[in-house]
């Protein structure tokens, strides 16, 4: 059931501080200070909104305030996982928005079983994430990172940055996963001129996207890996993804390839990535998703590094939050609350699962009583 907008609810936000930055600029929306530009909206109506970034551990504000929130609030960036043991507790929870895309940490089988509505705000943040990846390919393959570093150094030595230096032209980019983000990053690397632009999915792309960007789709993932220069891995995290990059996987790959990873840190297993940069299989990873997050700072992609000391592009969770896109996914969160307030439907397009069952195939070909 639907409240009518006179009828008073909880709304509970998991969103991560800005501090003094938040104050500096108020176009960071996704940051406790900030509190996605809603609370006008919510106060005016009556209804109650918690917001914090206090997340981690049973007492955490987040698990305290959750107990009796109706709608539930967070982002991808900093997310409030919403495990099957928080849903049970949660006994007025509606509905949880992802402010932005990507509603992995949400149990989503255990939010079908207690008809728990997850909606994200589709598309809110595919330039933003798409632009990155790019950003991320070049910095790799350019050698970028240890070539900046010499210079705040002090130092000039460009043979030592030079000797693991290529050009993207003639090299074979593939991406795991041709959705929205990964077929806009096949989009921008056509100018690259790359040898081949190859994708791996389920779903073939349209005849005239494929033409568009003229990739070649790899239907088995072990002739996919061995083929490409670049991996770019651009999935959603589910049971059949999780994990899918590890010491079998990263075998497959050609010696001194890149990853990028842009879509979710479990996709790849942390110490079997770390260990193949080490070891100068791989020549570089990049990308801003760890799990969890925040990152422990004993994660080891925090140090890891190649046999020259370099291969590490890695950063904070921030391709999806960029200042626009942080108002594209707040607008779009207010969208999908003030539809829910009215008893309206919501746009297809941005529901995961609804009345006990999924309603998108992104996370995985599931149904309703499937278990993960």
């Amino acid at each position: 059931m639907h409240p009518s907008s006179r009828n008073m609810v909880k709304v509970l936000a998991v969103l991560y501080k800005g501090g003094k930055y938040a104050q500096q600029q108020p176009r960071l929306l996704g940051t406790i200070e900030n509190r996605l530009g809603i609370s006008g909206m919510l106060k005016s109506g009556g209804h109650q909104y918690v917001v914090t970034d206090d997340k981690e551990g049973p007492g955490s504000q987040f698990q305290k305030e959750i107990v009796d929130a109706d709608v539930l609030i967070t982002t991808p960036f900093h997310p409030g996982y919403l495990t099957r043991d928080i849903l049970a507790k949660a006994k007025n929870l509606k509905l949880a928005i992802t402010a932005g895309v990507g509603s992995d940490h949400v149990d989503l089988d255990a939010a079908n079983e207690h008809k728990v509505t997850v909606a994200e705000v589709s598309g809110s943040n595919v330039v933003s994430v798409a632009e990155h990846v790019v950003m991320s390919i070049l910095l790799l393959v350019r050698n970028f990172v240890p070539a900046h570093e010499q210079i705040r150094a002090g130092d000039w030595d460009v043979a030592a940055v030079a000797r693991n230096a290529y050009d993207l032209e003639g090299k074979v980019v593939g991406t795991l996963g041709a959705g929205r983000i990964g077929f806009r990053v096949l989009q921008r690397l056509k100018p690259f001129d790359c040898k081949e632009l190859l994708y791996y999915d389920y779903n073939p792309l349209p005849d005239h996207a494929t033409k568009e960007v003229g990739a070649r789709r790899v239907e088995d993932l072990k002739e996919f890996l061995s083929q490409v220069d670049v991996l770019t891995v651009n999935a959603p995290l589910h049971d059949k993804t999780k994990g899918l990059i590890n010491a079998e996987t990263l075998s497959y790959m050609k010696k001194g390839s890149w990853i990028v990873n842009t879509a979710r840190g479990a996709i790849c297993n942390a110490d079997d990535v770390a260990a193949a940069v080490k070891s100068g299989h791989i020549a570089g990873y990049a990308g801003d998703v760890w799990y969890p997050q925040p990152a422990p700072r004993d994660h080891p992609w925090r140090a890891m590094l190649g046999p020259d000391g370099n291969g590490n592009g890695m950063v904070a969770h921030y391709s999806g939050t960029t200042l626009d896109a942080q108002q594209r996914y707040a607008d779009g969160t207010r969208e999908i609350l003030q539809n829910w307030l009215d008893g309206k439907p919501q746009n297809p397009a941005n529901v995961i699962v609804e009345n006990g069952d999924y309603v998108t195939k992104a996370y995985g070909q599931r149904t309703a009583g499937a278990t993960s």
